[in-house]
């Protein structure tokens, strides 16, 4: 009776600790989970960010082949394809993120993005008009100020860049857009007046600043803004006044600004150098 008592309580123990090994196991495995997928999202991120575009597609789609309904894995794979400049390919992979169940405003906004990086303003504008209107977003309105901009509609361009402005903490970027369209109307107090609002806002803003001489040299304006300048930005933008006052039949003006423009210049101004050896040969 002892003896099977002792049988007894070995089986039980047994069973216990294969009962215990068990769950150990479980816990570990989802411990390893839980490790595998921050270490794949901290990767994704890398990829996204500082990784070289053209591996970071390589990645997502090795990943996308193994997780085919990953709608974050296709995310980044769209992502790192407009990163690596690649387009075509790029509108394609945001398509199939749109189609996803999971899908929100955010992927056909980003899809339209990559229809206007490829030059298809058309379907860029019907994605947008597919957005919901409640979905007020910095880039939306970014976006549908270029539509409206591409197919001449200024007065819709005009009220989506101001939109725009007001949802971002950093507009230079808008602003200078904006200013660049009222550039191309013609309006150049207005382009000035929004160049200048850039160039506050962004100090660094080379493009900017170059268009910001173009629209004072259109008025035959050809002295320099008062914005904060390094000794080559000067020198690049007297090159850029220049060209525009001779192009404006000013010619005595645009040389005299090209010899500032190379005195100006740190090093040797091989570009404005030649441009002025031409003009004195003409």
């Amino acid at each position: 009776m002892r003896h099977t008592i002792l049988m007894s309580l070995g089986l039980c123990a047994s069973l216990l600790v294969a009962a215990c090994e068990k769950a150990g196991d479980a816990n570990v495995d989802r411990a390893l989970e839980s490790v595998n997928a921050i270490d794949e999202a901290n990767l994704s991120d890398i990829m996204l960010t500082i990784a070289d575009p053209n591996e970071s597609v390589a990645y997502f789609s090795r990943t996308l082949s193994e997780k085919p309904d990953r709608i974050d894995i296709m995310r980044g794979l769209a992502i790192s394809l407009i990163r690596a400049k690649r387009h075509t390919e790029a509108v394609s992979a945001w398509r199939r993120v749109v189609k996803h169940p999971d899908s929100t405003s955010n992927d056909r906004v980003d899809l339209a993005d990559a229809l206007i990086r490829s030059g298809n303003w058309e379907d860029a504008d019907a994605e947008l008009d597919q957005v919901a209107p409640t979905h007020e977003t910095f880039k939306r309105y970014r976006l549908e100020a270029m539509v409206a901009d591409s197919a001449k509609e200024w007065k819709k361009a005009d009220s989506f860049y101001e939109t725009a402005v007001g949802l971002t903490t950093r507009p230079s970027g808008v602003l200078n857009n904006w200013g660049y369209s009222k550039l191309t109307r013609g309006d150049f107090t207005a382009a000035e007046r929004l160049f200048l609002d850039a160039i506050k806002q962004d100090t660094s803003l080379f493009t900017a600043k170059n268009n910001l001489v173009l629209a004072r040299a259109a008025q035959r304006n050809y002295s320099l803004p008062v914005i904060p300048l390094e000794q080559t930005e000067k020198a690049q933008l007297l090159h850029t006044m220049a060209l525009s006052a001779i192009k404006q039949s000013d010619v005595e003006i645009g040389k005299a600004l090209l010899r500032e423009a190379i005195d100006t210049h740190p090093q040797h101004f091989e570009t404005a150098v030649r441009s002025l050896r031409a003009l004195e040969a003409t």
